[in-house]
Order: structure tokens, then C-alpha cells, then sequence
């Protein structure tokens, strides 16, 4: 279980953006996350994954804090894949940085072997973000934040990679966040959804 309790969070010179927000993410569960711009959304998905820290409350996993080293168990998936990898490193070296994907999850997430000996900016940002996905599903991963990931897809590209990620979700009995503002697309993907405003969370 993922646990964010009594969040509080706010950037220097501003209004708190978190006010005594609390979330639960189970394994194997989907949860929507809709708001407007800027109301926190993504900045909630970092502190879940460990990438900020709150000013107060706590982020746990099964009860323990989240691990200060390793592959992290909840990993954030940005929406733009370009700002996530190292544009000096070829897609291979990119997609095997933390675990070695077998060919079959590779096909199933349409990551070509043509583009493993490219460098990710001669890839289309749907491409690029295939490979952002899968490299994000290391074993040791238990809980997927998917911040706005197929906004810039193309709807077949979109569909595909929800399918192939809805797959390895199930089988795997992975916790999945995914934040946004395509109220279809989280009705479709997400039997339940929380709309964050103000600071806080409520139920749609």
C-alpha cells in the first residue's frame, strides 16, 4: 500500500499548493487524478515517487518510508520523455538502465530493436515515451505515477500503450496513479477518480 498522509507542500514565495492531503494506492489499483493547470497534480506525483519531499506529513510504503537508494518502487512517468532521459546516451543503454525488458514485453510495448542504437532525440516523443514506460517497469517496481503520458500521442499511439501497460499492470498487480486532464480517458482507464482543487482531494 502507498500512503501519502497529511501532505503539506508549497514553493518558496507562494501559497501552499498541499494542504493536509491524504491518498491511498493499493496494489493492483487504478485511481484517476483530474484538476486544472497548476493546481498540484504533478507536484503531488513527485512527492508519491520520492522525488520532493513535504514540508510536513509523510509518503509510505506498506508502513516504512521509501527507500533513499536503488530502483524505486514507485516510479513517476512524466509527460515529456525527452526531460527523463540522458540525450547523451543511446535507447539501449536508456531502457536497460535499470533491468533488461525480455523482446516479448519490448513487442508489446512497440519498442523497436531498430531503435536501440539511436540516441532518444532521433525518436518521436511517442516512441521515446514507449521506452520511458518500460524502462519505469522494473521488477522492483510495485506503483506507476503516469503524469499526463499520452497527451501528446496520437490516438492509436495512446491506445496501444494503455493496452500494453494495462497488461503488465494486471499480471503484475501494479498500483497505478494516472494524472489527467482527459476526463474520457480516466473515466475509461480508472473505476475510481479524485479531483485535486485547492489543495485538496475529493471524490468525482
Amino acid at each position: 500500500m502507498l500512503k501519502a498522509h497529511q501532505l503539506r507542500f508549497q514553493f518558496a514565495n507562494s501559497a501552499p499548493l498541499l494542504r493536509a492531503l491524504s491518498l491511498t494506492l493499493n496494489a493492483g489499483q487504478w485511481l484517476g487524478l483530474s484538476g486544472d493547470s497548476g493546481a498540484g497534480k504533478s507536484t503531488l506525483g513527485k512527492l508519491l515517487a520520492g522525488y520532493l519531499a513535504p514540508q510536513t506529513g509523510a509518503v509510505t510504503l506498506d508502513g516504512a518510508a521509501l527507500p533513499k537508494s536503488g530502483v524505486q518502487p514507485v516510479q513517476w512517468l512524466p509527460q515529456s520523455p525527452e526531460l527523463a532521459v540522458n540525450p547523451r546516451w543511446r535507447v539501449g543503454k536508456i531502457l536497460r538502465e535499470a533491468w533488461t525488458p525480455s523482446d516479448a514485453q519490448c513487442q508489446a510495448f512497440g519498442v523497436q530493436p531498430s531503435w536501440l542504437s539511436r540516441f532518444p532525440q532521433s525518436l518521436s516523443g511517442g516512441e521515446l515515451q514507449r521506452v520511458c514506460v518500460l524502462r519505469a517497469l522494473a521488477p522492483e517496481v510495485r506503483f506507476l505515477v503516469a503524469d499526463e503520458i499520452s497527451t501528446m500521442l496520437d490516438p492509436i499511439t495512446q491506445l496501444e500503450l494503455w493496452q500494453a501497460l494495462k497488461r503488465e499492470a494486471e499480471q503484475r498487480q501494479l498500483g497505478v496513479l494516472v494524472i489527467s486532464h482527459d476526463s474520457a480517458l480516466l473515466e475509461r482507464l480508472c473505476p475510481q477518480r479524485l479531483h485535486l482543487s485547492d489543495g485538496q482531494l475529493t471524490s468525482i
